[in-house]
């Protein structure tokens, strides 16, 4: 908060508790320009419960937004955009070298979306099994499906386990992702009942770019 009232700029990326706490920061600083990352995404539809078939696995369009949009590199692009435009307006003296490092962003991007799309090659329709749904939009850039375990924060009940264990075993699915901010009791149980294990993807890593290659990497494997 401290830091904060010093701040210019405020970059929102659109996750639930900037929209809790924005009213506060916003009161902190009222100087700061606040700047929605997101805008212009056409933000998916988080899966707020299990379906009986696979046809809705992964990302649906019957839950609240699905804030994870850092993990495509082509919106990444977007956000990149929207961040370009805040920081020119505020320090226009220096709109030259912003745009300059734009561009050498893009190029960075595009490289690794290419290393992605070789990496993840012949892999399109293939499912895997994420604890929380943060892998929504890669895994529609990547034409993969992402079946989650967990919905809305929510603990998975026993039904609801049941269902996400015929899934991963009607699929051949050996491997269920968790990210390190989340509990793996629940992963746990589910990779013990289809007689696999836990891997770890973790979306906030901040090593973005290679990160996603890591992550890339795990579901190729997984995949085989």
């Amino acid at each position: 908060m401290a830091a904060l009232t010093r701040a210019d700029v405020f970059i929102a990326v659109g996750v639930p508790f900037e929209r809790a706490w924005m009213p506060r920061m916003t009161a902190a600083n009222s100087r700061m320009l606040v700047v929605e990352a997101q805008k212009g995404i056409d933000l998916m539809q988080m899966q707020s419960h299990h379906h009986k078939g696979d046809d809705h696995a992964g990302a649906g369009h019957d839950g609240i937004p699905d804030p994870h949009v850092w993990t495509s590199p082509t919106l990444a692009k977007v956000l990149a955009g929207n961040i370009l435009s805040a920081l020119v307006r505020v320090d226009p003296d220096r709109a030259d070298e912003y745009r300059h490092n734009y561009d050498r962003l893009l190029v960075k991007i595009n490289a690794l979306d290419s290393d992605l799309r070789r990496l993840l090659s012949g892999k399109r329709g293939k499912r895997f099994l994420v604890y929380h749904p943060s892998w929504g939009y890669f895994a529609r850039d990547y034409g993969l499906v992402q079946i989650p375990v967990e919905l809305e924060g929510k603990e998975p009940g026993p039904r609801d386990l049941a269902q996400v264990i015929r899934k991963a075993e009607k699929s051949g699915i050996r491997v269920v992702f968790v990210q390190p901010q989340f509990s793996e009791k629940s992963a746990r149980i589910v990779a013990n009942a289809i007689g696999g294990r836990v891997v770890r993807a973790d979306p906030l890593a901040e090593d973005w770019a290679n990160n996603l290659r890591r992550v890339a990497r795990s579901i190729r494997e997984a995949l085989r």
